[in-house]
């Protein structure tokens, strides 16, 4: 078995075993072999007897939201990798890019607000918001000396602080203006991240997407291992700067925008997951991309099931686990960057 193979099947299992961990813990542990039996009973036609309270639970309810997880955790984790990688800037991520808060106020506005009149899905609308957010955050960084490509991309992340501010305060100008006060307290939950409603149908869209997101990591790989000397150097080695960017940045903001429509805006996992991910494998993207992947889909299966769990009978939005665990992360690898330095 080559090296190569034989870390893509050590990777395959321990996301496996970290699916496996997060359908098993919750608020009523379920012991491993059920969750295995429940799985051949539904996939390969065995019949052990089982609960059917509990294979209900394991099969409608845990074992789909756990796969969401990882997928939003991946997507989100390989999204943050990207955008840091071409604007070569460690800060920059979907959520201080604004990308986050515009699929988040596109996701609103169709299901509150009825844009679209019920022809637009909430991942569609959510996917508009995000692309809408990013242009702006580059026109804005443009017109401030900056843009996008080049130089100055400290520009891109300021404007991208002014752009989510503006999506947040139009998100919340929507839900106020159209939203009830129930509605209004499930959206501002879902808008801090709730993995409560994922089902079945939301794997069926969450698994390509982020397939799609590490597909195209691979891909470029060494496309973005160019983009460390900056998009000149990369233009001087061969690679096609313009049509890259635009497709990577694309793929970012599809991938962003299709997790935050199912899960809502989570912070955190696109700034610190690529950081670990380079402090464990390097900076070669052919191995940075498949480790953020991984870690960034056990991080927030493991950030869902602490949010489960943490408090007893309560269920706390997933954004706050992460937030919690993120920020004194970023702080510690700011500072081991400076100690670097």
């Amino acid at each position: 078995m080559s090296p190569g193979s034989a870390g893509g099947h050590w990777a395959s299992q321990a996301l496996a075993a970290a699916i496996l961990a997060g359908t098993c813990i919750g608020e009523t542990p379920i012991p491993v072999l059920v969750v295995l039996q429940t799985l051949a009973n539904k996939i390969l036609g065995a019949a052990y007897v089982l609960d059917p309270i509990d294979m209900g639970i394991i099969w409608n309810y845990r074992l789909p939201r756990a796969i969401v997880a990882a997928c939003c955790g991946s997507g989100l984790a390989i999204s943050g990798m990207v955008l840091q990688s071409l604007l070569r800037n460690a800060l920059a991520d979907p959520y201080l890019l604004g990308i986050s808060a515009g699929a988040s106020t596109g996701a609103v506005a169709v299901t509150v607000a009825g844009l679209g009149a019920g022809a637009v899905s909430m991942s569609l609308g959510a996917f508009g918001g995000a692309v809408a957010a990013f242009l702006l955050v580059a026109i804005l960084a443009r017109a401030a000396g900056g843009g996008v490509t080049l130089h100055g991309t400290g520009q891109i992340v300021l404007a991208g602080i002014a752009g989510s501010q503006l999506f947040n305060a139009l998100t919340s100008f929507i839900i106020t203006k159209s939203a009830n006060a129930e509605q209004a307290r499930g959206i501002m939950f879902w808008l801090l991240g709730n993995l409560s409603g994922a089902r079945w149908p939301d794997v069926w869209l969450a698994v390509p997407v982020a397939l799609l997101g590490l597909a195209a990591c691979v891909w470029f790989a060494r496309a973005l291992d160019a983009f460390a000397f900056g998009a000149e150097a990369a233009a001087s080695l061969g690679v096609p700067v313009r049509s890259v960017q635009v497709v990577l940045i694309g793929l970012t903001a599809l991938v962003t925008a299709v997790m935050v429509s199912i899960v809502g805006s989570i912070g955190f996992v696109g700034l610190v997951i690529p950081h670990a991910a380079r402090f464990i494998v390097g900076v070669r993207h052919g191995r940075l991309g498949p480790a953020t992947a991984l870690i960034g889909a056990a991080f927030l299966i493991a950030a869902d099931v602490l949010s489960r769990t943490i408090i007893p009978g309560q269920v706390l939005p997933i954004g706050v686990i992460t937030a919690l665990v993120g920020a004194p992360a970023f702080a510690l690898i700011l500072v081991r960057g400076r100690r670097a330095r």
